[in-house]
């Protein structure tokens, strides 16, 4: 799904959504109206069917209270969405130097993974109620290379599918490679109220 700016040239924003897992791109595209009208909204579908409407950028399983992800299927998923935002550029007018991935949940984890993977494909990553998979680690870039990527980590302290201690862990790591994330936490579950929603648009910065 897609939401044009009012005036779309070579320096409009690109703002794009991926959702959580079992949910599908009508989903996070219920946010675009409090996005910035400057940007172009484009809200992604996740490429795993596991339901009716209902989709996966990986599928996993439980071991206990361990989570197994099928770690093929993350993969693949992360470059068919490096090869999205190709495809992208061919299509709509947007500075490409101001690409934005905003993902909640699973969404959120695909964000960390291209962005930390592919900084030169994004200006910023914005993970809501996310992780950052240890797969991916091994994969990230060199520190100097990611110096210009901005990070927002929003997550809930009640959160129950996914604990807090995700967002904590994830951020601990990022300091490691001397990342300065916009890092806070929320007395809420695994959703995206009105406060975090209102930080994200202000952490993006973009006119409205």
């Amino acid at each position: 799904m897609m939401r044009r700016p009012i005036i779309q040239n070579e320096q409009t924003p690109l703002i794009l959504l991926m959702h959580g897992v079992g949910s599908n791109e009508e989903d996070l595209f219920s946010l675009a109206d409090y996005l910035p009208d400057s940007a172009l909204i484009v809200s992604a579908r996740a490429p795993y069917v596991i339901g009716p409407d209902s989709y996966a950028w990986f599928q996993f399983d439980f071991e206990g209270t361990e989570r197994i992800i099928n770690s093929e299927q993350a993969e693949a998923s992360r470059k068919l969405i490096v090869q999205f935002i190709g495809q992208l550029k061919e299509r709509f007018a947007f500075d490409v130097k101001q690409v934005y991935l905003c993902g909640f949940s699973q969404g959120g984890i695909m964000a960390y993974s291209v962005g930390l993977t592919h900084p030169e494909l994004v200006k910023g990553i914005a993970v809501m109620s996310g992780r950052l998979l240890d797969d991916i680690k091994p994969l990230i870039v060199a520190n100097e290379i990611l110096e210009g990527l901005k990070i927002f980590i929003s997550h809930g302290t009640h959160d129950s599918v996914l604990d807090i201690h995700y967002a904590r862990d994830s951020y601990a790591y990022l300091k490691t490679l001397n990342i300065a994330p916009f890092y806070k936490e929320y007395p809420e579950v695994h959703t995206i109220n009105n406060e975090m929603l209102f930080d994200l648009v202000k952490w993006l910065n973009l006119p409205m």
